[in-house]
């Protein structure tokens, strides 16, 4: 399946992690949400970010060394441009921040893929964030015109 996908991340411990290009970097402990695009697949991805051994290639491979993956979300999509529109309605939501501007955004002109959620309950992060790309029109678009005569 080609698309954009969520990973909900715990961070137990403030870490200071060196990000490839962005350099050293300061990641407070809390809950995260990082959207990522996988227009090749986002089961390889996924089982790609899950793998410890790896060449790291992208700035969540740096954090992925010290965050836990709680659960992903896919979203199913032909367009590069749903993992933009996920990542700004995230940044809308209660309690979203960014920590790193320009973390897994090098690629277009959003301020960050990477969102913090700061000490709130995973459960609650990933419920939002299910609720809050249900809610898009990149992912379910209505169709014009439908029922009428």
């Amino acid at each position: 399946m080609k698309g954009t996908y969520c990973l909900v991340l715990d961070l137990p411990d403030e870490a200071r992690i060196r990000v490839g290009a962005l350099g050293m970097q300061r990641f407070p402990s809390g809950t995260y949400v990082y959207v990522g695009s996988a227009l090749s697949g986002i089961e390889q991805r996924i089982s790609r970010h899950v793998r410890k051994a790896k060449k790291k290639r992208w700035h969540i491979d740096y954090l992925l060394d010290k965050a836990h993956l709680l659960s992903t979300i896919a979203i199913p999509s032909q367009s590069k441009g749903t993992e933009c529109e996920v990542a700004s309605a995230l940044l809308k939501s209660d309690c979203a921040f960014t920590v790193i501007s320009g973390f897994g955004s090098s690629d277009c002109h959003c301020e960050s893929h990477l969102i913090h959620f700061g000490g709130d309950d995973p459960v609650w992060v990933t419920e939002n964030v299910a609720r809050t790309v249900a809610m898009l029109s990149c992912v379910y678009p209505t169709r014009t015109g439908a029922g009428r005569e």
